[in-house]
């Protein structure tokens, strides 16, 4: 095996990547987050990660999002879809249809239902993310407000003391917590509160949550979310603090460029691009490098992948090797749910042409107008030889429902790192 994957490392364009032996690291987290609100427009539902086969081949789903308020609090941000909702037989797990005056129905049940098909699948509630992080800042200021908002979150979502339910209702569902603070110190959202201390109260709300879970079970895990840009990284996180309180952390592997620029780019380039003529040059790479130095023990990183796109329009000038890339647009590729964004199993059957460069692990689709860059089975493959080859600890894709119907994206990643 380990002759394989370097030959494979090697042909792939990893070669500058030092290798370790494969058999140093097996214990590999494959995590997918799951959204909350997918059961709506998209029709994602639980079921569907069992259906794709997505779920036999991950070790972690992400519940995403349950927010935090300034008040210290943990709460629901949609607790129709989370435990309200009567699923009908054909949307359950099971093919049972949750029966009328049943305490935990929802996508917490099909969760439930999920874990016992898949005895070793673990699943985290996360807290915060872009739209859910505004008063994160707020409710960790003080040691008092720390504990308060540990207690909270543990209470609702492990003890699974549900508002309007008995107390222990959504007991068993989750099995840890993860933050997706977005961002401590930097901006994030607009209108999110941010302060210079948030650095440290971060750190200090990661110690007191550790503490506290581990009163409530030994077993609970706890990870984070981290960004990309090194100037948020030293703004928000002491790292090598955090990672020591932490089980893993997944790093943003993908934004790294986006129709929010004026230029076309990669969205989750795997190593930096000689051709790119922005001041900073952001890749997977850089960030895993600049956690490292940061004190992040490479066993508890694990790579963000997106399962989407992002997309530019007006791409008219090919650029001198014809291929749009860093090209003037003007403005976000028009896409089914969000301007810029496509899923990965809608962009996999668009029309245009495809370049690959193995160099930088990178793929886009250009036709002369649209341009989108995203991720295939095959730069996939490529990223999670990166990860076995570095000693990383796994990958997480953001989000499960942007996969194809045959779960192509989780398969890639699953055939390397298991």
């Amino acid at each position: 095996m380990k002759k394989i994957v370097l030959l494979l490392a090697t042909v792939l364009g990893l070669s500058l990547v030092s290798a370790v032996p494969a058999e140093a690291h097996r214990d590999y987290k494959r995590v997918a987050y799951f959204i909350q609100w997918g059961i709506y427009g998209r029709n994602f539902h639980v079921k569907d990660m069992d259906t794709s086969g997505a779920a036999a081949k991950l070790t972690h789903i992400n519940y995403a999002f349950g927010f935090v308020n300034a008040d210290s609090e943990c709460y629901s941000a949609d607790p129709w879809a989370d435990w309200q909702r009567p699923v009908p037989a054909e949307q359950s797990v099971d093919g049972v249809a949750d029966e009328p005056g049943q305490a935990l129905n929802g996508n917490l049940n099909q969760l439930k239902k999920l874990k016992a098909k898949h005895p070793g699948l673990k699943v985290l509630i996360s807290l915060g993310g872009w739209t859910g992080s505004k008063h994160f800042s707020d409710a960790v200021l003080t040691p008092e407000s720390r504990a308060k908002l540990a207690k909270s979150c543990i209470d609702l979502w492990l003890r699974g003391n549900l508002p309007g339910t008995p107390d222990g209702t959504g007991a068993g569902v989750f099995d840890g917590i993860d933050l997706d603070w977005e961002w401590p110190g930097s901006e994030g959202a607009p209108g999110n509160v941010i302060r210079p201390e948030d650095k440290q109260n971060f750190t200090a709300f990661v110690a007191e949550l550790r503490s506290q879970m581990r009163a409530y079970s030994r077993r609970a895990q706890l990870t984070a979310f981290l960004p990309a840009a090194a100037a948020k990284i030293d703004a928000g996180f002491e790292v090598a603090k955090v990672f020591g309180l932490l089980d893993f952390a997944t790093i943003q592997g993908y934004d790294l460029h986006g129709s929010w620029d004026p230029i076309t780019g990669h969205n989750g380039n795997l190593f930096t691009d000689r051709r790119d003529p922005n001041a900073v040059k952001f890749s997977v790479d850089q960030t895993v490098r600049d956690y490292l130095s940061r004190g992040a023990p490479a066993r508890k990183i694990v790579v963000g992948v997106p399962a989407y796109g992002q997309g530019w329009t007006g791409v008219t000038d090919p650029g001198p090797r014809g291929d749009g890339l860093w090209q003037p647009a003007t403005g976000p590729a028009p896409g089914k749910w969000a301007a810029g964004s496509e899923d990965y199993k809608d962009l996999a059957a668009k029309p245009g042409k495809r370049y690959r460069d193995v160099r930088t692990g990178s793929l886009w689709l250009y036709d002369g107008n649209e341009f989108w860059s995203y991720d295939d089975p095959a730069s996939l493959t490529q990223k999670a030889l990166y990860i076995r080859l570095r000693g990383l600890g796994g990958s997480m894709m953001w989000s499960i429902d942007q996969d194809d119907s045959t779960a192509s994206l989780t398969t890639a990643l699953y055939r390397v790192l298991r």
